[in-house]
């Protein structure tokens, strides 16, 4: 296996005649934010984007590890990129193939095995030394070192530490952007790969976040959602030497001028402290739609899972929440059929449901990660039991949903817009409760936040009047 030096920066020029770069991004908001960071990181090689990889001197797939079959799809799409590879290596051109993410970290060796082709592997904390990895892939192209550079260690160094500045927003629109400001997971969850995968839970200081965010709002961003693994648990270094929670963070980035959205994810009910719970009723810019992931609502079940809190507490705490911001929307993330469970406890997590009632949510069926407690527990559950507990919550879920949206038809709200709609002279943006809103409105107000009236629910968003123009100040 090679491992690279230390990280020293390099001064390096943009070659004369521009390269090209395609970047295949799956799973989680953090995986966009890393992939657009990694194409910071590659510009000032020379690297631009290419709309396919076909046309791309490097390709990049910033790959998920979460879900099931996640090593599958990864080699299934790269036997298609050798394809590729092959065909522009006939006429002349190289192309170079980087595996990335969390699939990368947990299986480095056996994906250069299997797909020797592959130049470059780097786990989701090294990708700031892309450019060393890319001039020693460039040399054993050459056959002057070693075929397959690999680096998935955990750096000392903090890798935002040697970032460029971001150059822009990571969502479509330009309005909307996300930034990281926590990594790792500490939990050990016992379906969960990420502590394997992303390290143990560490936090940007202060000063780097809003520094990259008024970057970003100099750049026309009104929104921004604060990342992490546990990004309620962020306790980073604050400008005065002292330790700064994620609401004192919050705080900070909205007094911003013009950024006038803030939301985070994905939260930890363990880490959700009494200043972050009133930040929800201080706060203006931070958004009433909160993803508070609970995954069962079965004592029994969260226990096997090392959630390291039941269900009272995850009740006790929404109580709390709304108390503080009476108007918040709650979503969350189910897990159906972890080993271990009964009928009864799931009936147990549609009674939770019922009760806490959500505007949304995430669900799905448990999938055994290699290395996890869960994955070898007794008790495993048959594929047909769980496709029919997923349906039913599933159908709870949307039909929750629905009524939530419903709910909305009458009410003023303000809506940002980030773009055309799909009729003439239509926008199309997102409500304080991240609903797809569209409206009659000039192209004048992409990128501005707009007061309107919401006047029918559509299958998958609603449809506004647009009443008046909230500058920005």
């Amino acid at each position: 296996m090679h491992r690279l030096t230390p990280h020293v920066p390099i001064a390096t020029a943009p070659p004369a005649t521009p390269k090209r770069l395609h970047v295949i991004t799956w799973g989680c908001q953090m995986n966009v934010y890393d992939s657009a960071r990694m194409t910071d990181v590659l510009r000032p090689l020379g690297y631009a984007p290419a709309t396919d990889a076909a046309s791309a001197d490097m390709v990049i797939l910033n790959t998920c590890h979460i879900r099931d079959r996640a090593t599958e799809k990864l080699f299934s799409e790269l036997g298609r990129l050798r394809r590729i590879k092959d065909a522009r290596a006939a006429e002349g051109a190289t192309t170079i193939i980087a595996v990335a993410g969390c699939v990368a970290q947990a299986e480095g060796r056996e994906i250069l095995a299997r797909a020797p082709f592959v130049d470059i592997v780097l786990g989701p904390q090294t990708y700031h030394r892309l450019p060393e990895m890319v001039a020693r892939a460039a040399r054993a192209a050459k056959g002057e070192g070693n075929v397959g550079v690999i680096d998935t260690d955990f750096p000392v160094e903090q890798k935002f530490d040697f970032l460029p500045a971001a150059t822009g927003p990571q969502l479509p629109g330009g309005v909307a952007a996300f930034l990281t400001v926590q990594e790792g997971c500490d939990k050990f969850c016992s379906f969960c790969v990420v502590p394997y995968t992303r390290g143990a839970e560490a936090s940007r200081p202060a000063a780097s976040v809003l520094d990259e965010a008024r970057r970003l709002v100099e750049g026309g961003v009104r929104e921004i959602t604060l990342l992490g693994q546990n990004v309620n648990a962020y306790h980073g270094v604050g400008p005065d030497g002292s330790t700064w929670s994620l609401a004192r963070l919050l705080t900070a980035l909205a007094a911003i001028p013009c950024l006038r959205r803030l939301r985070y994810t994905t939260s930890h009910p363990r880490d959700m402290g009494p200043d972050l719970i009133a930040a929800h009723g201080d706060l203006p810019a931070l958004m009433p739609f909160l993803h508070l992931p609970v995954q069962s609502g079965s004592d029994r079940m969260l226990a096997a899972m090392n959630r390291g809190h039941d269900r009272a507490e995850y009740l006790a705490l929404v109580a709390r929440l709304r108390a503080a911001r009476p108007d918040l929307a709650l979503s969350s993330d189910f897990i159906v059929g972890h080993p271990g469970e009964s009928e009864a406890d799931f009936e147990e997590t549609l009674s939770l449901i019922r009760e806490v009632r959500f505007a949304q949510a995430f669900s799905f069926k448990y999938s055994a990660r290699p290395g996890t407690p869960a994955a070898g527990a007794e008790g495993q559950v048959p594929e047909a039991v769980k496709d029919a507990r997923l349906a039913r919550l599933q159908a709870l879920i949307r039909a929750q949903q629905d009524e939530f949206n419903a709910a909305s038809v009458g009410a003023v709200m303000p809506v940002l817009f980030t773009g055309r709609g799909r009729k003439p002279g239509q926008l199309s943006g997102r409500s304080p409760y991240l609903q797809a809103v569209h409206a009659i409105a000039p192209d004048g107000l992409i990128g501005s936040e707009a007061t309107v009236t919401i006047e029918a629910m559509l299958t998958n968003s609603l449809t506004a009047t647009l009443l008046r123009e909230r500058a920005c100040a």
